[in-house]
């Protein structure tokens, strides 16, 4: 049985762990809700974005019927929207109109074509166009699609009178776009009844648009549609896939006022709008409602569409009850893993009293198998350090013994070969096979006393480095490369000979395994470090090579480097060669066999050899 104390706990725990996730989880639902319903709001927006863009598709082809036909006429106008199918295809747009660009001296042709117009239709009231003193220009409306009774009064309005629009419409005249200059246009009284304009100039066909003089001289007019934001908006809102959402279309670019006007709105929509509440309150910025407020560009002026909903219109039944299904699973599962963990905390206590113990033994058997394995690096370095020594006593034997003995035995047969040269023919060409033996047998013991340990070692490590290359490349025929600094390397005779070893080694495996045909040696010195560097341009190693069963070569390599207190890396790849890089230090560095040895001392190594 647990404690109090112990089912205190675990009852925390457990409900802790439940009421977190149970907050993760109604996280995570909301997260996903916002997610969607941002997904839908940018639908909309595009969808927005897409019809006005439609609209502009719609203008530069009204402006290319003029183009192509600049006498184009009423009937032909209306012939072209009425095949637009506005009504079924464009619900949105109230009017299609074609404006004309005149001068003051064309206003009474302009006038009477209008009235010729208005009286075909019953009308008979028309107020003429009179020339202003302080402009030149003007743009009459001279078609209206779809015409209606209401709409007569619109013919042969200027355009121009606002100094808002003048300027837009000069600076789409000048630019070739479409032009817009934002002014609200009231189509009923009521709350969310603004309508906006859209105009695109109009160039004469045959000349040339290309700079800004062009488009001046080529201007004839403009054409331009009208359009509600009620049904440009309402659409969208239905084929909106949840219901209860709330839009709200802000206007963020400054409008251009006449003197004297009031400030518009900057509100062009409010779907909570009506004629009892025309001005409904702000959504609530609360956590009750997700919100999303996206731009929407209306040819060169910003929009701002703010999307809100309740987010309970987002959830679904099983919303509302998953995160306390959570939490309650939550709950139970860390109380049936607390209970585990208490079950299984004493059994825990207990293996980890015996892994104490067997770590303890562990760590006496590491340290025991530490020291013999430094005590077999000693061995091995005075092992070697032997040998060393015995090739050089046994070389400078040969050489003192066998070697002399050769030479005076050669010196006799040379002297047997000249008495006998006239009057023994067969002794002489026997004493004169002698002596080419004799020369052979001291070729061989030279060979195998520079193999046992080479004389020019005695001349310093420059030497004998510059002898080992030299000779390297005549036996294998490999073009190698020396580049020695020139320095004094004050190394003992120890420290020498393993270097020499190594470089021995190395070429030793060139000339092996690499199939290389140039080999670069470098040896330089650097304050108290001697850097000795082997590159060649091989086929480099096969992977797994260095650790090949039966293969001591790096091994010894690397056993030397690490005696002399010093560092080796080997670098290499397919196909781009090997390099080999041995450093050591050179102060203090070799000391007798006979010193132990101490890695914090001054001298870095023992033994070398």
């Amino acid at each position: 049985m647990f404690a109090p104390a112990t089912l205190i706990t675990g009852v925390l725990l457990s409900l802790a762990f439940g009421t977190g996730v149970y907050f993760a989880t109604a996280e995570a639902i909301e997260s996903d809700a916002h997610t969607r319903f941002r997904g839908m709001a940018r639908a909309a927006q595009y969808n927005i974005d897409t019809r006005i863009k439609s609209y502009g598709d719609i203008l530069r082809g009204a402006a290319g019927l003029f183009r192509i036909n600049p006498d184009t006429n009423a009937d032909q106008f209306r012939q072209y929207v009425d095949q637009l199918g506005i009504k079924r295809n464009f619900p949105g747009i109230v009017v299609i109109n074609y404006a004309r660009a005149v001068r003051a001296d064309a206003l009474p042709a302009l006038n009477q074509e209008l009235r010729a117009r208005l009286l075909e239709h019953g009308v008979l009231r028309f107020e003429p166009l009179h020339p202003s003193a302080d402009r030149d220009t003007y743009t009459v409306l001279l078609f209206i699609e779809p015409l209606s009774q209401d709409l007569y009064e619109k013919l042969g309005l200027d355009l121009e009178i606002r100094g808002a629009v003048r300027r837009e419409l000069a600076r789409a005249r000048d630019s070739g776009v479409l032009g817009s200059s934002g002014t609200r246009i009231t189509l009923r009284p009521g709350p969310n009844q603004n309508a906006l304009a859209l105009r695109l100039p109009v160039y004469r066909g045959p000349l040339p648009a290309a700079s800004v003089e062009e488009r001046r001289l080529a201007y004839v007019g403009s054409v331009g549609l009208g359009f509600g934001v009620t049904p440009l908006v309402s659409g969208v809102l239905d084929e909106f896939p949840v219901e209860g959402v709330r839009l709200i279309l802000t206007e963020l670019t400054e409008l251009s006022r006449e003197p004297g006007e009031p400030v518009p709105r900057a509100i062009l929509y409010d779907s909570l709008a009506t004629d009892a509440h025309p001005k409904p309150a702000p959504p609530p910025d609360d956590s009750s409602v997700f919100a999303a407020s996206l731009p929407i560009e209306f040819n060169d002026r910003v929009w701002r569409a703010d999307f809100s909903i309740a987010k309970s219109a987002l959830y679904t039944r099983f919303d509302m009850y998953y995160p306390w299904l959570a939490g309650f699973a939550a709950a139970m599962s860390a109380a049936l893993l607390y209970a585990l963990f208490q079950t299984l905390a004493s059994s825990r206590r207990n293996a980890l009293r015996m892994a104490e113990e067997m770590t303890r033994e562990l760590r006496a058997s590491q340290a025991k198998l530490q020291a013999s394995h430094e005590k077999l690096r000693l061995l091995a370095a005075h092992a070697e350090q032997i040998k060393e020594g015995e090739r050089k006593r046994i070389a400078r034997e040969i050489h003192d013994d066998l070697a002399q003995n050769l030479l005076a035995l050669k010196i006799e047969a040379e002297l047997l070969a000249n008495r006998t040269r006239g009057g023994h023919r067969r002794l002489h060409a026997r004493a004169d096979a002698t002596v080419r033996q004799i020369d052979v047998t001291i070729r061989s013991v030279r060979q195998i006393i520079n193999d046992l340990r080479p004389n020019v070692l005695d001349l310093g490590l420059s030497a004998a480095v510059d002898w080992q290359v030299a000779d390297f490349a005549r036996r294998t025929g490999i073009e190698c490369e020396l580049v020695d600094d020139d320095g004094e390397h004050r190394i003992d005779d120890h420290c020498a000979t393993a270097f020499f070893r190594i470089l021995q080694e190395s070429l030793n495996n060139v000339a092996r395994h690499a199939r290389a045909t140039r080999v670069r040696i470098a040896l330089q010195q650097q304050a108290d470090m001697l850097t000795m560097t082997i590159r060649d341009n091989g086929v480099g190693m096969q992977p797994g090579s260095r650790n090949r069963h039966g293969s001591f070569g790096l091994v010894g390599i690397e056993e030397r480097v690490g005696i002399l207190g010093g560092s080796f890396s080997i670098s290499s790849g397919l196909d781009s060669g090997t390099t080999v890089v041995v450093t050591i230090p050179v102060v203090s560095m070799c000391v007798d066999v006979g010193m132990d040895f101490y890695p914090g001392k001054t001298s870095p190594v023992a033994v070398a050899a």
